[in-house]
């Protein structure tokens, strides 16, 4: 079987100025996110590659034919209703959202900057996979040495980790992409191939528009806008000569297909 790749995209509100103690006017915070996705859209059609778009229930209703079109080439999942707050209540009321504006199931889930979130509540409000977590350790946000790298299920949730590099857990997400030398890049994601047989990549629409007016840091600036575009389509059309690019809904249903099986012998 050859290898696959889970390449996918958090759709949400430009809201990183607010972590850095900036004001952002909530339009604005769409909008950024707006043009970058239709800049990535673009470069997906033009490489014929299918991608997950994990949505903000709020992004989605300010461009809701924006997201209906998305669903009829990709997959459109749920990143919770806003991304700068949560309650618990918010899993169902996304996923609705989304299936009312798409008109198709939603079948997965992502929390908003990988934090943690009970696969309990998760499964009650109908999804069938979760990739809220990064296996690795980074200062401030989280620690999870300790949670599988690997693809498994727990309370009969389908938990499909962000990809980190065999042994040290060198974490493959997008601000590794955006300040690793591409080739470096590209040789911890074939490593990782080559032990794993999936990669689960993700990056955000306002990583694809023109950063440097805002006074972010340098790390999370660089190679925003053109450079990130031309960046990324350098990177998809090498990954494709290294595995197949499938959905996560796709990945799900092979794998809980296996699960099944291995289950009933």
């Amino acid at each position: 079987m050859r290898s696959v790749i889970l390449l996918s995209f958090d759709v949400e509100e430009f809201d990183v100025p607010l972590e850095y103690g900036q004001t952002i006017a909530a339009q604005t915070q769409c909008e950024v996110s707006r043009q970058g996705l239709e800049a990535v859209l673009a470069l997906l059609d033009r490489l014929q590659i299918r991608a997950t778009f994990f949505t903000t229930a709020h992004f989605a209703l300010q461009y809701p034919h924006l997201i209906a079109a998305i669903a009829q080439t990709h997959e459109v999942a749920s990143h919770g209703f806003y991304h700068s707050s949560f309650e618990v209540a918010d899993l169902a009321k996304s996923k609705q959202v989304l299936e009312n504006i798409t008109g198709q199931p939603v079948l997965g889930y992502r929390m908003a900057r990988l934090q943690p979130v009970q696969d309990a509540d998760i499964v009650a409000a109908g999804y069938g996979y979760n990739s809220s977590m990064n296996p690795t350790y980074l200062p401030g946000r989280y620690n999870n040495l300790g949670k599988p790298r690997s693809p498994y299920y727990s309370e009969g949730l389908l938990n499909i980790p962000v990809s980190v590099t065999p042994w040290i857990r060198f974490p493959l997400f997008w601000l590794s992409f955006k300040n690793l030398p591409l080739w470096a890049y590209q040789w911890a994601c074939w490593v990782t191939l080559r032990r794993d047989r999936q990669i689960n990549l993700y990056f955000h629409p306002w990583e694809f528009t023109n950063l440097h007016s805002y006074p972010l840091p340098g790390y999370i600036r660089r190679h925003s806008g053109k450079p990130m575009l031309r960046r990324l389509a350098q990177y998809l059309r090498w990954a494709k000569r290294q595995g197949q690019f499938i959905t996560f809904s796709e990945f799900h249903q092979v794998t809980f297909a296996r699960f099944q099986i291995q289950h009933r012998e």
